[in-house]
């Protein structure tokens, strides 16, 4: 609780003297360790329930559900009542209360949508996210340069997806300036992407996309808003929540102005589970993460990592840890109490105990607490009890948790997904395009075609006319030869019969006309074959 100016998290069991973090203090980082069941998640209620009473907006993930109660004041039992008379906390003020609280949710469904563009996870979470090779990741990395040189806007994950294909389809355009991009990784990248969007990681990227300002609000009263993560199906997916969570912090690394050592932090990052941020995780990334978290204090940003064993924790990160908070760890084998030995040495030694021995008897809500003096100097390690919450603990009912999300001023802002024209539409138009050209030039050369067969067609038609018109010419020619040729030689017979005919009456007679006739027909016939060239 905020006491005194101070947060109160717990007491000394020798002493019964309170043990605060100093707000002034309170961005140097810290940590929340032990096994499960030990109290972690008591601890961190109480951090972060202080922080929001000093007007410190919160971040923290609730990866089982249980700090979801923190939007509902605690219920009193006898138990209870029992720590409240054990750490005085009735005169210093305790009071059950609940806590201004927001929810978030990757995809939506127990709080509002968690959203950013492709374009501000950049190319380096993305592909770890997406299980790359450095290779690939180098490849992913043109992909955004060709997209940011062409205005092409990468939103979400079918931007992503339809930007890959456009650059394998005109690989030969860019290999000259980028270098070759193998087909096997731009296939390999595109896989991944659809693996994603199968996983469900699509629901992560799109619009609108979080303001990181809307973490840092304080309530009407002044107290700071606890924004909550729910990951319980999240946490299903270690890599997607730890890249998450990740990228969360690099956001506030990035757009957090420089405060250097304020009176109190502007806002405190809870990562639980952090371990499954270092798991896997490459050397550069590692490397990151270690500058982000050393020069994110001067951002004012506090960073509070909770996991089971400080080992989990590289030793470059663990050394800007300044509050420890370590609950009970157990050892059964060699290797745990090799991990024992190290958390118990990373404190500083009080003689009054010993910290292996304590480390490994302590009970459930008590820990190990070494916080920073005032000069920045870490503490002799204590042996403590922590305070217990003000709010709600465990679970809550989804109406509780539905009213909450519909009645945040910030669900109008969220809730609605927004899909602006960026880079798989422009590449769909231009697809298209080419298509439809494509398909009209195929159009036009079949209709050419068509035309060219009938005019062909047309031409042997005009042909085989004009062949049949030569030809009835010719045979009406014959056949007027011939009437004419018959015509001739008929009256030419008639007449050289009558005329025949006639002069051998004069002759001879009867006999001679008859004879002069045929005579006078055949000559006459005769003469006419000649005139025709028969």
């Amino acid at each position: 609780m905020f006491y005194n100016e101070k947060v109160w998290a717990a007491v000394d069991m020798d002493t019964q003297e309170k043990v605060y973090i100093l707000p002034k203090m309170a961005n140097r980082h810290g940590l929340i360790a032990g096994a499960t069941g030990t109290g972690k998640t008591i601890t961190l209620k109480v951090l972060a329930e202080s922080f929001s009473d000093m007007g410190v907006p919160v971040f923290l993930s609730d990866v089982k559900g249980d700090l979801a109660g923190m939007i509902l004041p605690g219920v009193d039992s006898e138990n209870m009542q029992k720590r409240i008379a054990r750490f005085g906390l009735t005169p210093a003020g305790f009071q059950y209360q609940a806590y201004p609280t927001q929810f978030w949710d990757i995809d939506g469904k127990k709080g509002l949508p968690l959203r950013t563009t492709i374009s501000e996870f950049g190319p380096t979470l993305l592909g770890r996210l997406l299980g790359l090779t450095q290779l690939q990741m180098d490849i992913l990395t043109i992909i955004f340069r060709i997209a940011d040189e062409e205005n092409l806007l990468l939103l979400d994950t079918k931007d992503l997806r339809a930007m890959v294909q456009y650059v394998a389809e005109n690989n030969k355009k860019y290999s000259s300036e980028y270098g070759n991009m193998a087909t096997a990784s731009l296939n390999a990248i595109l896989r991944s992407v659809v693996a994603l969007e199968t996983a469900g990681g699509d629901m992560f990227f799109g619009e609108p996309a979080i303001d990181i300002a809307d973490f840092l609000r304080t309530n009407s009263v002044g107290r700071g808003m606890i924004n909550i993560l729910d990951a319980e199906s999240t946490i299903q997916n270690p890599l997607i929540y730890s890249t998450f969570m990740l990228f969360m912090l690099s956001e506030l690394f990035e757009q957090m102005p420089e405060v250097g050592d304020p009176e109190k932090p502007k806002m405190v990052f809870f990562f639980d589970e952090a371990h499954l941020l270092f798991n896997g995780a490459p050397k550069a990334l590692i490397e990151k993460i270690e500058q982000v978290v050393k020069l994110i204090r001067s951002k004012g940003i506090g960073v509070y990592f909770i996991t089971q064993n400080p080992s989990d924790i590289p030793d470059a990160v663990l050394a800007q840890l300044g509050h420890k908070v370590e609950h009970a760890l157990h050892a059964y084998t060699p290797s745990e109490e090799k991990k024992v030995k190290a958390a118990a040495a990373s404190f500083r030694v009080n003689p009054s105990f010993d910290t292996i021995e304590a480390l490994q008897s302590l009970g459930t809500g008590e820990a190990l607490i070494s916080f920073l003096d005032c000069d920045g100097k870490p503490e002799v390690v204590r042996r403590c009890a922590v305070l217990p919450p003000a709010s709600r603990m465990g679970t809550i009912d989804e109406t509780a948790r539905l009213a909450a999300i519909v009645s945040s001023d910030l669900c109008g802002k969220y809730d609605e997904t927004i899909d602006r024209d960026s880079a798989y539409e422009f590449l769909k138009r231009l697809t298209d395009e080419a298509t439809a050209n494509a398909a009209r030039a195929a159009e036009e050369a079949e209709a050419a075609k068509r035309a060219e067969k009938e005019a062909k067609e047309q031409a042997k038609l005009a042909e085989k006319e004009t062949l049949a018109k030569a030809r009835a010419e010719e045979k009406a020619k014959k056949d007027q030869e011939r009437i004419v040729k018959s015509v001739g030689r008929t009256t030419a017979g008639t007449l050289g019969r009558e005329v025949g005919g006639a002069v051998g009456k004069s002759f001879m007679g009867s006999f001679g006309k008859r004879v002069g006739g045929n005579v006078g027909a055949a000559l006459g016939r005769g003469i006419l074959d000649t005139l025709f060239g028969k």
